[in-house]
């Protein structure tokens, strides 16, 4: 077989274990931890002030990108077939 091929297959296996595996993830678990306010839900703008809602995620958590992308797929299917 050439080379060039085989590194293609390669190449190809490994990004569709990476994107399968990020699938599963956003099925199993599709909510994660806020990066703005680290899963807190809250967020301190000044020294000494009192703390106020994350405006990213309201309660710590957010939907994955991911899974975000799989509900709008979903719904325009589900609209379609309507």
């Amino acid at each position: 077989m050439n080379p060039l091929i085989t590194l293609a297959i390669a190449v190809a296996a490994i990004l569709a274990a990476i994107t399968l595996g990020y699938a599963g993830l956003c099925w199993i678990s599709p909510f994660t931890r806020c990066q703005r306010c680290a899963g807190t839900g809250h967020t301190t703008t000044r020294f000494l002030h009192r703390p106020r809602a994350c405006r990213r995620c309201d309660r710590g958590m957010r939907l994955r990108t991911g899974r975000r992308v799989y509900n709008v797929f979903h719904r325009l299917r589900s609209e379609a077939v309507r």
